[in-house]
């Protein structure tokens, strides 16, 4: 039986180090629904208990209330005592007299809009932006953040920019944050990248980072930090409304969730826990961070990380044709 996932472990070669399970802050800029703010700081001091001491924000998050919630949690704090990261490519502003509003699955946010910039100086003002809504000098690790429609930009501006906050030790860790593993992989072999963050696309249900990302990341020492480990929250609580990547469940993707559910169950397994567990099964692999809206979603994923695996659960799924034979488990030995 493999043992759970030890940390600290270090984000490529930065001397930035993070625990295996960090919490993910998308929930306090109220994604889907409003987290009152006594509970949006109450979860922050769970994560902290649990010891999952990596959290990462982003100003998409709620137009800027993640990051204005996490800086009112932090307040006091030993800055050594937790690794933070965030994201750029997407500036604040407040929005305009008659301007539609376009909150991107989230609520009861404050008044403002998002607008693209990627040139060296937004990168700069967008991350001095970011520090001043966090209350804070710095942060550890920043993600240019769902660029895959901007690739140009990319390489013309916003990269370099990044690189030359590292450079200038004013960022210690840069790399970038999406869902599309096939243009995070083209940007690791591209680029000089310390660290990705990868939602969705190495899970359970989805395989796509084990075929273009992870064989890259592992060759150019980049570490890969794991999002949407439930799918959006599909192997969290296989239901019939659940979502699968942001929408409503296909009916065939909700009936092989079902099956992974019933095969963990023969093992006395909770879904959650192996759906936690398995990308940790390459070796790229640093961290996995999982958004949380309250204490008890933060104890509960801190035990499911705990959860005692029998290595035979992992074999089983694969004899039953619910992981391919190829992929790595994370089995002892």
């Amino acid at each position: 039986m493999a043992q759970p996932p030890a940390g600290p472990r270090e984000i490529g070669r930065t001397g930035v180090y993070v625990p295996a399970l960090g919490l993910g802050c998308a929930p306090l800029g109220n994604l889907y629904a409003p987290v009152p703010e006594e509970r949006a700081l109450a979860t922050v001091q769970a994560a902290f208990e649990a010891g999952c001491t990596y959290l990462d924000t982003a100003p998409h998050y709620g137009v800027g209330l993640s990051e204005e919630r996490l800086g009112r949690a932090l307040t006091g704090r030993d800055r050594a005592s937790y690794t933070l990261s965030t994201k750029v490519g997407r500036a604040l502003r407040p929005r305009r007299p008659g301007e539609p509003a376009d909150p991107q699955g989230f609520v009861e946010t404050p008044d403002r809009v998002r607008e693209w910039t990627l040139t060296r100086d937004g990168i700069r003002a967008t991350l001095e932006s970011s520090l001043d809504r966090l209350g804070l000098d710095g942060v550890d690790i920043v993600y240019l953040h769902d660029v895959e429609n901007h690739i140009p930009e990319v390489y013309e501006t916003a990269f370099p920019a990044l690189a030359e906050l590292r450079d200038q030790k004013l960022v210690r860790a840069i790399g970038f944050g999406m869902n599309h593993s096939d243009v995070l992989a083209r940007f690791v072999a591209d680029l000089d990248v310390d660290v990705v963050l990868c939602a969705g696309r190495w899970t359970l249900l989805e395989r796509t980072a084990y075929d273009d990302l992870l064989p890259v990341c592992e060759r150019r020492g980049t570490s890969v930090v794991v999002g949407g480990v439930y799918n959006s929250g599909l192997l969290a609580d296989p239901r019939p409304d659940a979502r699968y990547n942001y929408e409503r469940a296909p009916a065939d993707v909700l009936e092989r969730a079902r099956r992974l559910a019933a095969v963990c169950g023969e093992f006395g397994v909770p879904l959650r826990a192996a759906a936690l567990r398995f990308p940790f099964g390459h070796p790229a692999v640093a961290a996995a961070v999982v958004g949380c809206a309250s204490p008890g979603e933060v104890r509960d994923n801190a035990e499911m990380f705990g959860h005692d695996i029998p290595d035979e659960l992992w074999r089983a799924l694969v004899d039953r044709g619910l992981l391919d034979e190829d992929v790595p488990l994370p089995i002892a030995g």
